[in-house]
């Protein structure tokens, strides 16, 4: 199964719009639209499936794989195992809830099987023991771990750079379970400096993470900021709705809360207080993600205007 890769836009963004005061000059800011590249399978989450999918389907296995009930990567592993013809399995943390919300229902009816692992047990997922039950459920399987991230997920998420790409000094990104920051650090130019922003709270273990994804030792063109989780996954606050608001009014781009606005709130505050010169070059990965926001909607009766 050859997987051809979308294009992915690099859309320059006019930093004045946001910082009118600004006395020096700033930075140039450009923002890599992986959320346009697909309508169901957009984001980071079709390269961490390409070669997943290839998998799977050579060896005729059904992919299963993990997430929450508005899971990004169940939607979009529903979405590419209907396009592509490949079995999937959907083991979803907590008890079933009728009727479906939206993203189970859509999964369901792209053929996506429903399984539903209490909290307690779904802690512990990959535990021998619950692994064994799945098999003796479901049979063999290709697993695909919950946010997409394994050495398949890596090749591909180094897809997501391109000639379009080297000229950036720093490439900026959200990080999450760490897959798409790995492969692009693998992927990156030796003489780009790569910032991840990670989304929850206590994550001081993304390093290491990141260094067993890549099994190289990370030198200091890789840096953490570990203050922009506002609170912690999945956390939100008027302030992060109201800059996602003000950037989509201002650009015509939408924002996922969980991961995209945390992250570029935190590179705007890094522009700020001048962590950047004059004369850089800043590639914002806009991970997608976008199909969460309706989840919030729905939970938290927000009023997100993207």
């Amino acid at each position: 199964m050859n997987l051809h890769n979308p294009k992915i836009p690099v859309q320059t963004i006019d930093l004045r719009l946001f910082f009118e005061e600004y006395d020096e000059k700033l930075p140039q800011l450009s923002i890599l639209r992986t959320d346009v590249t697909d309508e169901q399978i957009s984001g980071n989450k079709w390269y961490k499936l390409k070669y997943n999918l290839t998998e799977a389907k050579k060896k005729n296995l059904p992919i299963l794989t993990f997430g929450g009930a508005f899971s990004n990567h169940i939607a979009a592993t529903a979405a590419a195992g209907e396009k592509y013809g490949v079995k999937t399995i959907g083991v979803i943390r907590g008890e079933e809830h009728l009727p479906l919300n939206s993203t189970l229902q859509k999964a369901k009816n792209q053929g996506m099987e429903l399984f539903y692992l209490s909290r307690t047990a779904y802690r512990n997922k990959y535990a021998e023991e619950v692994l064994t039950t799945l098999k003796s459920k479901f049979g063999a399987f290709h697993l695909v771990p919950e946010g997409g991230s394994n050495q398949l997920a890596l090749k591909g998420v180094q897809e997501m750079l391109s000639d379009d790409t080297v000229g950036f000094d720093y490439i900026v990104l959200a990080s999450g379970t760490g897959g798409t920051t790995a492969g692009l650090y693998l992927a990156k130019q030796k003489n780009q400096k790569l910032i991840s922003i990670p989304v929850l709270k206590g994550a001081n273990w993304m390093p290491d993470e990141i260094k067993q994804l890549t099994d190289v030792d990370l030198d200091n063109s890789i840096q953490f900021y570990y203050n922009y989780h506002f609170g912690g996954y999945a956390k939100i606050n008027n302030d992060l709705i109201a800059f996602a608001n003000n950037f989509f009014e201002k650009t015509n781009i939408p924002l996922d809360l969980i991961y995209t606005t945390k992250a570029l709130c935190g590179l705007f505050d890094l522009i700020d207080k001048k962590y950047f010169s004059p004369s850089d070059k800043i590639l914002f990965v806009h991970t997608g993600g976008l199909q969460g926001n309706e989840g919030l909607k729905v939970q938290k009766q927000i009023d997100l205007k993207c």
